[in-house]
C-alpha cells in the first residue's frame, strides 16, 4: 500500500524559475527521505499557493516527513500548513495510469 501526502500554503514567492533557483538543494535533499517515491511541486503565482504531492512507501514516513516539513516552513515564516495523508486505492489508479510506483 503506497499512500500520498497532499501539502499547500500561502506563500509570496518565489514561484517559476525564481523558486527553481532558491529551492534546486532542497528538492535535491528530499530524494533522501525516508520512504518517498516522488514528490511533484505545485505552485500558484496567482493565489500566492505553493506545496507538493508526493508518493510514500508507509503512512508512517509521511506523518513524519509531514511533521518534520511543516517545522521547516514554519522556520520559513509559514503560518499555516495544509497537509493531508491518502491512501492510494493501487488498482483504479493503475487503471489511469497513475504513477504508484
Amino acid at each position: 500500500m503506497t499512500y500520498i501526502l497532499q501539502v499547500d500554503f500561502k506563500m509570496e514567492g518565489p514561484f517559476g524559475h525564481e523558486m527553481v533557483k532558491e529551492f534546486t538543494d532542497l528538492a535535491k535533499s528530499i530524494n533522501n527521505e525516508e520512504g518517498l517515491n516522488w514528490k511533484i511541486w505545485t505552485e500558484d503565482n496567482e493565489a500566492k499557493e505553493a506545496g507538493g504531492i508526493y508518493l510514500f512507501e508507509t503512512k508512517e514516513s509521511a506523518c513524519k516527513y509531514l511533521t518534520m516539513h511543516t517545522a521547516r516552513l514554519k522556520g520559513f515564516g509559514i503560518e499555516k500548513v495544509n497537509g493531508k495523508i491518502f491512501e492510494v486505492n493501487e488498482v483504479l489508479t493503475s487503471i489511469n495510469h497513475g504513477p504508484i510506483n
